[in-house]
């Protein structure tokens, strides 16, 4: 069995044709288009992280203040607050700042820090799971925004298709009279 749209009916108009042939466009562009524009994503998403990964380096640096007293700014899973820490660059330049440090460590314990090339702390960068976890959402996310605007524009030109269909059929209502001469409408 044929779909329906395709098969041959006296009834059937062209506008059914070509609203068949939209909403099987559509699909296929919208299937597409997802695909490469979630590859595409993802594809992104893990060369930054590749190149975070690049610029940022591990350094160790020296706590240079008391953390006991100090309550986390904002409700954290690791319960690590912000304090001064100092460190030596590669160079033999000397860098203070802050960073978030384990709470309760005391003065002069060594931390852990990333800087990135010009010796500022940064983030600290992506592990390969998160780097894998943010691509695959993110490649979702893009896949269904191609996919859905590629659906969301072939809906709207069906809905003109029914506008002007239903345009036509009370055009072609209005033409019709009834066996006594009267008009349908």
């Amino acid at each position: 069995m044929r779909p329906w749209r395709w098969r041959s009916n006296p009834l059937r108009r062209r506008s059914d044709l070509v609203e068949a042939w939209i909403v099987l466009a559509g699909w296929v562009v919208a299937l597409v288009s997802g695909v490469f524009a979630g590859l595409a994503a993802a594809d992104a998403v893990e060369a930054e992280a590749e190149r975070q990964r690049a610029r940022s380096h591990e350094v160790s640096a020296v706590l240079v203040e008391d953390t006991k007293d100090r309550a986390p700014a904002r409700a954290t899973i690791d319960g690590r607050v912000w304090a001064t820490v100092r460190w030596t660059a590669p160079d033999g330049s000397t860098y203070t700042d802050e960073a978030r440090v384990p709470h309760g460590a005391p003065p002069g314990s060594t931390v852990t820090v990333w800087t990135d090339a010009s010796g500022h702390i940064t983030a600290e960068p992506l592990t390969d799971g998160e780097a894998r976890l943010h691509a695959v959402s993110g490649g979702v996310l893009a896949a269904m925004g191609a996919g859905g605007t590629v659906l969301g524009a072939a809906w709207v030109v069906r809905l003109r298709l029914d506008q002007r269909r239903l345009a036509q059929w009370a055009a072609e209502w209005e033409q019709a009279d009834t066996r006594r001469g009267w008009k349908t409408g």
